[in-house]
Protein backbone atom coordinates (compact mmCIF):
# COMPACT_ATOMS: atom_id res chain seq x y z
CA UNK A 1 0.00 0.00 0.00
CA UNK A 2 1.19 3.61 -1.15
CA UNK A 3 2.69 4.80 2.01
CA UNK A 4 1.77 8.18 1.14
CA UNK A 5 -1.54 7.57 2.24
CA UNK A 6 -1.61 5.30 4.94
CA UNK A 7 1.31 5.93 7.71
CA UNK A 8 3.46 2.24 7.85
CA UNK A 9 2.97 0.59 10.85
CA UNK A 10 6.79 0.19 12.38
CA UNK A 11 8.19 3.43 11.67
CA UNK A 12 11.03 4.38 13.88
CA UNK A 13 10.06 6.90 16.42
CA UNK A 14 11.84 8.49 19.18
CA UNK A 15 10.05 7.31 22.40
CA UNK A 16 7.81 10.04 24.02
CA UNK A 17 8.86 10.98 27.53
CA UNK A 18 5.54 10.36 29.00
CA UNK A 19 2.35 7.99 29.14
CA UNK A 20 0.22 7.92 26.09
CA UNK A 21 -2.77 9.21 27.79
CA UNK A 22 -1.25 11.82 29.24
CA UNK A 23 0.84 13.52 26.94
CA UNK A 24 -2.37 13.26 24.34
CA UNK A 25 -4.48 14.76 27.24
CA UNK A 26 -1.44 17.57 27.06
CA UNK A 27 -2.16 18.21 23.65
CA UNK A 28 -6.35 18.50 23.89
CA UNK A 29 -5.70 21.02 26.83
CA UNK A 30 -3.05 23.17 24.66
CA UNK A 31 -5.51 23.11 21.94
CA UNK A 32 -8.57 24.05 24.09
CA UNK A 33 -7.05 27.04 25.63
CA UNK A 34 -6.67 28.45 22.37
CA UNK A 35 -9.65 27.61 21.27
CA UNK A 36 -11.48 29.33 24.52
CA UNK A 37 -8.95 32.48 24.25
CA UNK A 38 -9.39 32.94 20.80
CA UNK A 39 -13.85 32.34 20.10
CA UNK A 40 -14.76 33.55 23.75
CA UNK A 41 -12.12 35.43 25.65
CA UNK A 42 -11.29 37.18 22.02
CA UNK A 43 -7.43 37.23 22.96
CA UNK A 44 -5.01 37.95 20.23
CA UNK A 45 -3.85 34.74 18.55
CA UNK A 46 -0.27 35.64 19.54
CA UNK A 47 -1.78 35.25 23.13
CA UNK A 48 -3.27 32.51 22.79
CA UNK A 49 -0.57 30.34 21.27
CA UNK A 50 1.87 31.37 23.96
CA UNK A 51 -0.26 30.43 26.55
CA UNK A 52 -1.87 26.89 24.84
CA UNK A 53 1.78 26.03 24.75
CA UNK A 54 2.26 26.67 28.45
CA UNK A 55 -0.36 24.43 28.77
CA UNK A 56 0.89 21.74 26.93
CA UNK A 57 3.99 21.67 28.24
CA UNK A 58 2.77 21.77 31.98
CA UNK A 59 0.39 19.24 31.47
CA UNK A 60 3.16 17.08 30.19
CA UNK A 61 5.07 17.20 32.99
CA UNK A 62 7.50 19.50 32.22
CA UNK A 63 8.96 22.41 34.23
CA UNK A 64 8.42 26.01 33.55
CA UNK A 65 12.12 27.08 32.60
CA UNK A 66 11.99 23.59 30.18
CA UNK A 67 9.12 25.13 28.61
CA UNK A 68 10.41 28.57 28.27
CA UNK A 69 13.66 26.78 26.88
CA UNK A 70 11.33 24.79 24.13
CA UNK A 71 8.93 28.35 23.48
CA UNK A 72 11.54 30.40 22.86
CA UNK A 73 13.93 28.07 20.67
CA UNK A 74 11.00 27.19 18.73
CA UNK A 75 9.75 30.92 18.69
CA UNK A 76 13.18 32.23 17.27
CA UNK A 77 14.15 29.57 14.72
CA UNK A 78 10.52 29.75 12.95
CA UNK A 79 11.03 33.96 12.96
CA UNK A 80 14.50 33.75 11.21
CA UNK A 81 13.25 31.25 8.56
CA UNK A 82 9.49 31.48 7.43
CA UNK A 83 9.68 35.02 9.19
CA UNK A 84 11.97 36.45 6.95
CA UNK A 85 10.06 35.14 3.76
CA UNK A 86 6.94 36.55 4.81
CA UNK A 87 8.37 39.65 5.18
CA UNK A 88 9.61 39.70 2.20
CA UNK A 89 6.49 38.80 0.09
CA UNK A 90 4.97 41.56 2.04
CA UNK A 91 7.36 43.77 -0.03
CA UNK A 92 6.33 42.97 -3.00
CA UNK A 93 2.63 43.01 -2.53
CA UNK A 94 3.11 46.27 -1.68
CA UNK A 95 5.05 47.32 -4.43
CA UNK A 96 3.06 45.57 -6.78
CA UNK A 97 -0.30 47.24 -5.35
CA UNK A 98 1.09 50.76 -5.51
CA UNK A 99 3.07 50.76 -8.52
CA UNK A 100 -0.28 50.23 -10.21
CA UNK A 101 0.83 46.26 -11.66
CA UNK A 102 -1.78 44.56 -10.01
CA UNK A 103 -4.42 46.78 -12.18
CA UNK A 104 -2.36 46.00 -14.90
CA UNK A 105 -2.15 42.65 -14.57
CA UNK A 106 -6.80 42.30 -13.72
CA UNK A 107 -7.69 44.98 -17.20
CA UNK A 108 -5.66 43.18 -19.44
CA UNK A 109 -6.77 39.85 -18.27
CA UNK A 110 -10.69 40.89 -17.67
CA UNK A 111 -10.30 43.23 -20.89
CA UNK A 112 -9.88 40.25 -23.35
CA UNK A 113 -12.52 38.22 -21.88
CA UNK A 114 -15.64 37.79 -23.59
CA UNK A 115 -18.47 38.10 -21.48
CA UNK A 116 -19.13 34.08 -21.44
CA UNK A 117 -15.50 34.17 -20.20
CA UNK A 118 -15.86 36.51 -17.21
CA UNK A 119 -16.12 34.40 -14.15
CA UNK A 120 -13.02 31.97 -15.69
CA UNK A 121 -10.92 35.16 -16.47
CA UNK A 122 -11.79 36.28 -13.00
CA UNK A 123 -10.79 33.33 -11.23
CA UNK A 124 -7.35 33.45 -12.86
CA UNK A 125 -6.97 37.52 -11.98
CA UNK A 126 -7.61 35.72 -8.52
CA UNK A 127 -5.27 33.60 -8.56
CA UNK A 128 -2.07 35.64 -10.38
CA UNK A 129 -2.94 38.78 -7.81
CA UNK A 130 -3.22 36.01 -4.83
CA UNK A 131 0.19 34.13 -5.88
CA UNK A 132 2.00 37.28 -4.00
CA UNK A 133 -0.61 39.24 -1.97
CA UNK A 134 -2.40 38.01 1.42
CA UNK A 135 -6.50 37.05 0.97
CA UNK A 136 -7.84 40.43 2.79
CA UNK A 137 -5.18 42.33 0.65
CA UNK A 138 -6.47 41.16 -2.59
CA UNK A 139 -9.71 41.02 -1.90
CA UNK A 140 -9.69 44.61 -0.83
CA UNK A 141 -7.80 45.37 -4.21
CA UNK A 142 -10.05 43.38 -6.16
CA UNK A 143 -13.45 44.74 -5.09
CA UNK A 144 -13.63 47.32 -7.31
CA UNK A 145 -12.65 45.49 -10.39
CA UNK A 146 -15.52 43.31 -9.55
CA UNK A 147 -17.81 45.69 -9.28
CA UNK A 148 -16.82 47.10 -12.05
CA UNK A 149 -16.85 44.52 -14.32
CA UNK A 150 -20.10 42.89 -12.93
CA UNK A 151 -22.30 46.20 -13.90
CA UNK A 152 -20.65 46.56 -17.22
CA UNK A 153 -21.30 43.18 -18.04
CA UNK A 154 -24.69 42.73 -16.70
CA UNK A 155 -23.72 39.49 -14.91
CA UNK A 156 -24.56 38.76 -11.13
CA UNK A 157 -21.71 39.79 -8.72
CA UNK A 158 -21.66 36.47 -7.27
CA UNK A 159 -21.06 34.64 -10.73
CA UNK A 160 -18.05 37.45 -11.29
CA UNK A 161 -16.69 37.72 -7.39
CA UNK A 162 -16.72 34.19 -5.96
CA UNK A 163 -13.59 32.90 -9.16
CA UNK A 164 -11.53 35.91 -7.88
CA UNK A 165 -12.98 34.62 -4.12
CA UNK A 166 -11.18 30.76 -4.76
CA UNK A 167 -8.40 32.23 -6.71
CA UNK A 168 -7.41 34.39 -3.72
CA UNK A 169 -8.04 31.74 -1.04
CA UNK A 170 -6.45 28.80 -2.91
CA UNK A 171 -3.33 30.40 -3.52
CA UNK A 172 -3.58 31.55 0.55
CA UNK A 173 -4.02 27.80 1.46
CA UNK A 174 -2.04 25.86 -0.81
CA UNK A 175 1.08 27.91 -1.84
CA UNK A 176 4.00 29.46 -0.63
CA UNK A 177 4.85 32.25 0.30
CA UNK A 178 1.67 32.52 1.94
CA UNK A 179 2.38 32.22 5.76
CA UNK A 180 0.35 28.72 6.11
CA UNK A 181 1.97 26.80 3.60
CA UNK A 182 5.42 28.36 4.80
CA UNK A 183 4.28 27.35 8.36
CA UNK A 184 3.72 23.45 7.43
CA UNK A 185 6.63 23.37 4.85
CA UNK A 186 9.07 24.61 7.85
CA UNK A 187 7.47 22.32 10.59
CA UNK A 188 7.23 19.16 8.37
CA UNK A 189 10.60 19.77 6.97
CA UNK A 190 8.84 19.75 3.35
CA UNK A 191 10.46 20.98 0.11
CA UNK A 192 9.68 24.21 -0.39
CA UNK A 193 9.68 24.51 -4.74
CA UNK A 194 8.41 20.82 -4.90
CA UNK A 195 5.37 21.96 -2.70
CA UNK A 196 5.06 24.82 -4.91
CA UNK A 197 4.72 22.88 -7.96
CA UNK A 198 2.11 20.39 -6.30
CA UNK A 199 0.44 23.68 -4.82
CA UNK A 200 0.17 24.77 -8.29
CA UNK A 201 -1.10 21.66 -9.86
CA UNK A 202 -3.28 21.27 -6.98
CA UNK A 203 -5.07 24.76 -7.06
CA UNK A 204 -5.63 24.69 -10.50
CA UNK A 205 -8.86 22.07 -10.75
CA UNK A 206 -9.78 23.40 -7.45
CA UNK A 207 -10.17 26.75 -8.24
CA UNK A 208 -12.04 25.42 -11.18
CA UNK A 209 -14.68 23.91 -9.16
CA UNK A 210 -15.08 26.33 -6.70
CA UNK A 211 -15.07 29.29 -8.66
CA UNK A 212 -16.42 29.80 -11.94
CA UNK A 213 -18.40 26.17 -11.61
CA UNK A 214 -19.76 26.56 -8.40
CA UNK A 215 -19.91 30.32 -8.81
CA UNK A 216 -22.37 30.20 -12.05
CA UNK A 217 -24.87 28.07 -9.69
CA UNK A 218 -24.40 30.19 -6.49
CA UNK A 219 -25.62 33.18 -8.59
CA UNK A 220 -28.77 31.75 -9.07
CA UNK A 221 -29.28 30.76 -5.83
CA UNK A 222 -28.38 34.35 -4.48
CA UNK A 223 -28.77 37.29 -6.60
CA UNK A 224 -26.71 40.16 -6.03
CA UNK A 225 -26.16 43.45 -8.02
CA UNK A 226 -23.09 45.23 -7.76
CA UNK A 227 -23.17 48.60 -5.86
CA UNK A 228 -22.22 52.22 -6.92
CA UNK A 229 -19.60 52.22 -4.42
CA UNK A 230 -17.06 52.92 -7.09
CA UNK A 231 -18.09 54.63 -9.60
CA UNK A 232 -14.77 55.92 -11.20
CA UNK A 233 -12.61 53.20 -12.82
CA UNK A 234 -10.48 51.51 -10.73
CA UNK A 235 -7.84 50.83 -13.57
CA UNK A 236 -5.42 53.59 -13.16
CA UNK A 237 -2.46 53.21 -10.91
CA UNK A 238 -2.28 53.89 -7.53
CA UNK A 239 -6.72 54.47 -7.50
CA UNK A 240 -8.62 52.56 -5.13
CA UNK A 241 -7.20 49.65 -3.13
CA UNK A 242 -4.22 49.88 -4.92
CA UNK A 243 -3.26 53.19 -3.27
CA UNK A 244 -1.68 53.49 0.24
CA UNK A 245 1.70 54.32 0.40
CA UNK A 246 0.92 57.97 1.57
CA UNK A 247 2.83 59.45 -1.33
CA UNK A 248 2.26 60.58 -4.78
CA UNK A 249 0.78 58.03 -7.19
CA UNK A 250 2.93 57.04 -10.05
CA UNK A 251 2.32 59.00 -13.29
CA UNK A 252 2.01 55.38 -15.35
CA UNK A 253 1.60 51.71 -14.88
CA UNK A 254 4.53 49.07 -15.49
CA UNK A 255 3.27 46.69 -18.70
CA UNK A 256 1.66 43.61 -18.07
CA UNK A 257 4.27 41.49 -19.45
CA UNK A 258 7.04 42.66 -16.94
CA UNK A 259 4.36 42.83 -14.26
CA UNK A 260 3.99 38.81 -14.86
CA UNK A 261 7.61 38.33 -15.63
CA UNK A 262 8.27 39.79 -11.69
CA UNK A 263 5.18 38.03 -10.16
CA UNK A 264 7.13 35.06 -11.44
CA UNK A 265 10.21 35.48 -10.89
CA UNK A 266 10.41 33.65 -7.29
CA UNK A 267 7.87 31.00 -8.56
CA UNK A 268 10.00 30.09 -11.37
CA UNK A 269 13.50 30.49 -9.67
CA UNK A 270 12.35 28.33 -6.56
CA UNK A 271 11.14 25.56 -9.54
CA UNK A 272 14.17 25.41 -11.00
CA UNK A 273 16.51 24.41 -7.91
CA UNK A 274 13.20 21.68 -7.47
CA UNK A 275 13.72 20.91 -11.28
CA UNK A 276 17.38 20.66 -10.78
CA UNK A 277 17.06 18.41 -7.62
CA UNK A 278 15.68 16.02 -9.95
CA UNK A 279 17.53 16.36 -13.26
CA UNK A 280 20.67 17.04 -12.65
CA UNK A 281 23.80 15.62 -10.64
CA UNK A 282 24.90 16.88 -7.63
CA UNK A 283 28.21 19.13 -8.00
CA UNK A 284 27.48 20.39 -11.46
CA UNK A 285 27.55 23.86 -11.96
CA UNK A 286 24.01 24.57 -13.11
CA UNK A 287 22.95 22.44 -10.52
CA UNK A 288 24.85 24.65 -7.64
CA UNK A 289 23.91 28.01 -8.85
CA UNK A 290 19.79 26.31 -9.39
CA UNK A 291 20.32 25.53 -5.84
CA UNK A 292 21.46 29.19 -4.64
CA UNK A 293 18.56 31.04 -6.57
CA UNK A 294 15.89 28.44 -5.83
CA UNK A 295 16.89 28.96 -2.10
CA UNK A 296 13.52 30.77 -0.77
CA UNK A 297 15.00 33.28 0.73
CA UNK A 298 17.24 34.84 -2.17
CA UNK A 299 14.35 33.58 -4.44
CA UNK A 300 12.21 35.97 -3.05
CA UNK A 301 15.06 39.02 -1.71
CA UNK A 302 15.77 38.75 -5.96
CA UNK A 303 12.19 39.36 -6.31
CA UNK A 304 11.89 42.49 -4.22
CA UNK A 305 15.13 43.99 -5.86
CA UNK A 306 13.79 43.33 -9.01
CA UNK A 307 10.20 44.81 -8.38
CA UNK A 308 11.67 48.03 -7.23
CA UNK A 309 13.24 48.09 -10.58
CA UNK A 310 10.41 47.08 -12.85
CA UNK A 311 7.95 47.80 -10.30
CA UNK A 312 8.65 51.05 -9.10
CA UNK A 313 10.98 53.02 -11.56
CA UNK A 314 8.73 51.25 -14.32
CA UNK A 315 5.67 52.80 -12.68
CA UNK A 316 7.75 56.54 -11.91
CA UNK A 317 8.17 56.11 -8.21
CA UNK A 318 11.03 57.72 -7.21
CA UNK A 319 13.82 56.42 -4.96
CA UNK A 320 12.12 58.19 -1.48
CA UNK A 321 8.70 56.62 -3.04
CA UNK A 322 9.97 53.18 -3.48
CA UNK A 323 12.05 53.29 0.05
CA UNK A 324 8.75 54.85 1.80
CA UNK A 325 6.06 51.91 -0.35
CA UNK A 326 8.84 49.28 0.91
CA UNK A 327 8.99 50.22 4.28
CA UNK A 328 4.91 50.83 4.91
CA UNK A 329 4.43 47.21 4.17
CA UNK A 330 5.84 45.98 7.06
CA UNK A 331 3.70 47.11 10.04
CA UNK A 332 0.62 45.65 8.70
CA UNK A 333 2.53 42.09 8.69
CA UNK A 334 3.49 42.74 12.53
CA UNK A 335 0.65 40.36 13.61
CA UNK A 336 1.18 37.81 11.62
CA UNK A 337 4.29 37.37 12.12
CA UNK A 338 3.72 37.46 15.46
CA UNK A 339 1.23 34.68 15.37
CA UNK A 340 3.46 32.27 12.98
CA UNK A 341 6.21 32.84 15.08
CA UNK A 342 4.69 31.70 18.41
CA UNK A 343 2.99 29.75 16.09
CA UNK A 344 6.85 28.06 16.02
CA UNK A 345 7.18 27.52 19.98
CA UNK A 346 3.94 25.99 20.34
CA UNK A 347 5.19 22.92 17.65
CA UNK A 348 8.64 22.78 19.39
CA UNK A 349 6.98 22.55 22.76
CA UNK A 350 4.72 19.77 21.20
CA UNK A 351 8.00 18.32 19.90
CA UNK A 352 10.21 18.27 22.94
CA UNK A 353 7.25 16.67 25.37
CA UNK A 354 7.15 13.83 22.44
CA UNK A 355 3.01 14.21 21.68
CA UNK A 356 3.35 14.28 18.05
CA UNK A 357 5.75 10.98 18.51
CA UNK A 358 2.95 9.50 20.50
CA UNK A 359 0.17 10.12 18.34
CA UNK A 360 2.49 8.56 15.10
CA UNK A 361 2.52 5.86 17.06
CA UNK A 362 -1.50 5.51 17.40
CA UNK A 363 -2.09 6.45 13.74
CA UNK A 364 0.78 3.70 13.05
CA UNK A 365 -1.41 1.24 15.20
CA UNK A 366 -4.65 2.14 13.66
CA UNK A 367 -3.57 1.73 9.69
CA UNK A 368 -4.95 6.16 9.47
CA UNK A 369 -4.36 8.13 6.03
CA UNK A 370 -2.04 10.85 7.37
CA UNK A 371 -3.40 13.22 4.25
CA UNK A 372 -6.73 12.46 5.52
CA UNK A 373 -5.66 13.07 9.44
CA UNK A 374 -3.61 15.97 8.28
CA UNK A 375 -6.97 17.71 6.38
CA UNK A 376 -9.38 16.64 9.40
CA UNK A 377 -6.87 18.39 12.22
CA UNK A 378 -6.44 21.51 10.42
CA UNK A 379 -9.98 21.69 9.30
CA UNK A 380 -11.92 21.36 12.86
CA UNK A 381 -9.52 23.92 14.15
CA UNK A 382 -10.17 26.13 11.24
CA UNK A 383 -14.16 25.51 12.42
CA UNK A 384 -13.19 26.10 16.12
CA UNK A 385 -11.04 29.34 15.93
CA UNK A 386 -11.89 30.90 12.63
CA UNK A 387 -8.24 31.17 11.96
CA UNK A 388 -6.64 28.96 8.52
CA UNK A 389 -3.18 30.55 9.91
CA UNK A 390 -3.62 28.81 13.74
CA UNK A 391 -5.43 25.47 12.04
CA UNK A 392 -2.53 24.74 9.80
CA UNK A 393 0.35 25.88 12.81
CA UNK A 394 -1.77 23.54 15.04
CA UNK A 395 -2.11 20.54 12.47
CA UNK A 396 1.28 20.84 11.19
CA UNK A 397 2.49 20.62 14.42
CA UNK A 398 0.58 17.16 15.55
CA UNK A 399 1.59 16.08 12.42
CA UNK A 400 5.29 16.16 13.14
CA UNK A 401 5.83 12.68 13.91
CA UNK A 402 3.85 11.30 11.70
CA UNK A 403 5.96 12.13 8.39
CA UNK A 404 8.84 10.48 9.03
CA UNK A 405 10.06 8.06 6.65
CA UNK A 406 8.11 9.43 4.25
CA UNK A 407 9.36 11.09 0.83
CA UNK A 408 9.98 14.56 -0.21
CA UNK A 409 6.57 13.93 -2.30
CA UNK A 410 4.79 12.62 0.29
CA UNK A 411 5.46 14.80 3.04
CA UNK A 412 4.21 18.31 0.45
CA UNK A 413 1.28 16.49 -0.05
CA UNK A 414 0.40 16.09 3.62
CA UNK A 415 1.52 19.62 3.53
CA UNK A 416 -0.80 20.60 0.93
CA UNK A 417 -3.61 18.55 2.74
CA UNK A 418 -3.43 20.57 5.82
CA UNK A 419 -3.60 23.51 3.67
CA UNK A 420 -6.77 22.45 2.00
CA UNK A 421 -8.20 21.46 5.98
CA UNK A 422 -7.21 25.29 7.18
CA UNK A 423 -10.06 27.10 4.40
CA UNK A 424 -12.81 24.43 5.81
CA UNK A 425 -16.43 26.18 6.27
CA UNK A 426 -15.71 29.58 6.59
CA UNK A 427 -18.16 31.14 9.41
CA UNK A 428 -19.14 33.72 12.24
CA UNK A 429 -15.80 33.13 13.80
CA UNK A 430 -13.87 34.49 10.45
CA UNK A 431 -13.43 37.95 10.00
CA UNK A 432 -13.04 37.23 6.31
CA UNK A 433 -16.54 35.70 6.54
CA UNK A 434 -17.42 39.29 7.61
CA UNK A 435 -15.27 41.13 5.35
CA UNK A 436 -17.50 39.43 2.14
CA UNK A 437 -20.42 39.94 3.60
CA UNK A 438 -20.01 43.40 3.93
CA UNK A 439 -18.23 44.03 0.53
CA UNK A 440 -20.74 41.89 -1.48
CA UNK A 441 -24.14 43.46 0.55
CA UNK A 442 -25.39 40.15 1.70
CA UNK A 443 -27.18 39.27 4.28
CA UNK A 444 -25.63 36.40 6.99
CA UNK A 445 -27.81 33.60 4.94
CA UNK A 446 -26.54 34.14 1.72
CA UNK A 447 -22.72 34.24 2.94
CA UNK A 448 -23.07 30.81 4.41
CA UNK A 449 -24.95 29.93 0.99
CA UNK A 450 -22.02 31.40 -1.04
CA UNK A 451 -18.59 32.23 0.52
CA UNK A 452 -18.92 29.28 2.92
CA UNK A 453 -19.96 26.98 0.61
CA UNK A 454 -17.40 27.55 -1.85
CA UNK A 455 -14.48 27.83 1.16
CA UNK A 456 -15.99 24.14 1.97
CA UNK A 457 -15.87 22.91 -1.54
CA UNK A 458 -12.27 24.56 -2.38
CA UNK A 459 -11.37 22.21 0.79
CA UNK A 460 -12.82 19.95 0.25
CA UNK A 461 -12.23 19.20 -3.91
CA UNK A 462 -8.26 20.33 -2.43
CA UNK A 463 -8.29 16.99 -0.30
CA UNK A 464 -9.71 15.14 -3.13
CA UNK A 465 -6.81 16.19 -5.50
CA UNK A 466 -3.80 15.99 -3.41
CA UNK A 467 -5.09 12.41 -2.90
CA UNK A 468 -5.58 11.25 -6.36
CA UNK A 469 -2.06 12.94 -6.72
CA UNK A 470 -0.73 10.71 -3.61
CA UNK A 471 -2.49 7.32 -5.50
CA UNK A 472 0.24 8.02 -8.17
CA UNK A 473 3.08 9.42 -6.47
Amino acid sequence: MNHTAVLAAGTDLPEPVGSGWHLVLAALAGIAVIVVLITWVKIHPFLALILGAATVGIVAGESVPTVLDSFTTGFGSTAAGVGILIALGAMFAKLLADSGGADEIVDTIVGHASPRMLPWAMALVGAVIGLPMFFEIGLVLLMPVIYLVSRRSGIGLIPIGIPALAGLSAMHGFVPPHPGPLVAIDALGADLGLTLALGVAVAIPTIIVAGPLFGSLAGRWVPVEAPHTFDADPGTAGSGAAAGSGGDKPRRRPGFGITLTSILLPVVLMLGKALAEIFLDDGQWLRQILDVLGTPLIALLIAVLVAMITLGRGSGMGRDEISSCVGSALPAIAGILLIVSAGGGFKQVLVDTGIGTQLADWASAANISVILLGWVLAALIRVATGSATVATITASSLMLGLVDGLGSTQISLVVLAIGAGSVFLSHVNDAGFWLVKEYFGMTVGQTFKTWSAMETILSVTGLIVVSAIGVFV
